[in-house]
């Protein structure tokens, strides 16, 4: 079974971060749930502006900055995914110490390194 992943901070732009995560995880097999604030899709993955509601997400990589994580707290808490990693400039101690006091696993990595190594 493959790990679901809420994309949170995608972005259509082919040279961000968020984007080439995608499709990593596409091409890895792995579901993807894509949210970021304009919306759109990549190569079929609808990105949504508005948070679904879900059930059977896996992982949370982040690409948003601490700042505007905020406003995500509590929905990536509601998720109770295994694990939420922040890829690099999205390193946020307040919202990886909640986690870990909900038994979510903070990461600190990068999502594209950890796919391309085989560690996702």
């Amino acid at each position: 079974m493959k790990n679901k992943t809420l994309v949170l901070g995608a972005s259509e732009n082919p040279s961000r971060y968020s984007n080439m995560a995608m499709l990593r995880l596409q091409q890895h097999g792995h579901p993807v749930v894509a949210v970021g604030k304009t919306g759109g899709s990549v190569n079929g993955m609808e990105i949504l502006k508005t948070p679904p509601a879900a059930d059977d997400i896996d992982t949370v990589t982040l690409y948003l900055n601490p700042d505007h994580q905020k406003a995500y707290y509590d929905y990536i808490l509601s998720l109770h995914p295994r694990r939420i990693i922040f890829n690099p400039g999205t390193e946020n101690p307040e919202l990886e110490d909640m986690a870990a006091a909900n038994g979510i696993k903070p990461v600190e990595a990068c999502t594209l390194v950890m796919l391309g190594t085989g560690q996702y």
